[in-house]
């Protein structure tokens, strides 16, 4: 008997396509946001993006999406209040979208003066249940789990649409794989890292440690006791907005008692 998705608010899945790879330094060439409701209603928007920069030829190979194709699109800044309407109230479904599309898009809205805000929402990486149960791409995750081949891989509607696709497969796939927002972002996510691109993370004691550098594993209070400017050097440095700020969070908890 098939599962369905069980859902309480609206979940949205999203792809970006980019002018790289780098969540800080890259900007946005297309974005594609399919939002399910509970009722089982999906409702879709894609756009084009001019990112008022040049579009490197390597992404180009991916996306082939070229600067004389989005030369007369809108800014990012020209539709963010748009986009930031129809993500309000929504948790986060994608694929690899906890280490890189959010945090991406976390960046844009910053540039773009709005802060989105990640408090109280839930992230379901597909990408990661993937992985833990299968160690495919998108592309084989599709043909895997949906029996289809993917037309128009690596273009942002296209992997939207996918993604969900193979949710939906995966729920009804794995017995234990939970069928709500909740479970499956608990499962997606690893359950415990603080933010999204994990560079910060529970210990077996639940102690906030560094998960990356040359203070891996060690913990985040005793860091900055020790190495003040470790602090400075973040902020400053091409970390993601959400890991800055789950940092300065962890800060003002230890020094301002």
């Amino acid at each position: 008997m098939s599962r369905e998705l069980k859902l309480e608010r609206p979940l949205v899945f999203f792809d970006l396509e980019t002018t790289g790879t780098n969540a800080v330094t890259d900007r946005i060439v297309e974005i594609s946001v399919v939002k399910r409701y509970p009722d089982g209603r999906v409702e879709e928007k894609t756009q084009r993006v001019n990112p008022k920069r040049h579009i490197p030829e390597e992404a180009t190979a991916v996306h082939h999406i070229t600067d004389e194709m989005v030369a007369d699109a809108p800014t990012f800044e020209q539709i963010a209040n748009s986009f930031h309407k129809f993500l309000e109230g929504c948790d986060i479904a994608g694929f690899n979208s906890n280490k890189f599309d959010v945090p991406l898009l976390i960046e844009e809205f910053g540039r773009a003066g709005i802060n989105f805000d990640v408090a109280g929402r839930k992230f379901i990486d597909v990408q990661n249940i993937f992985h833990k149960m299968e160690q495919r791409t998108l592309v084989a995750a599709y043909r895997f789990y949906c029996g289809k081949e993917l037309d128009g891989a690596h273009s942002a509607a296209g992997d939207t649409m996918a993604t969900m696709e193979v949710l939906l497969a995966q729920i009804n796939r794995y017995a234990e794989l939970g069928n709500d927002v909740k479970s499956l972002s608990e499962f997606s996510g690893g359950g415990r890292n603080l933010d999204l691109a994990a560079r910060i993370v529970l210990n077996d004691n639940d102690v906030p440690v560094f998960n990356f550098g040359k203070y891996k594993g060690r913990p985040v209070e005793e860091v900055l006791r020790r190495e003040p400017s470790y602090y400075n050097w973040i902020m400053q440095g091409e970390f993601a907005k959400n890991t800055k700020d789950v940092l300065t969070q962890l800060r003002y908890k230890y020094f301002d008692k």
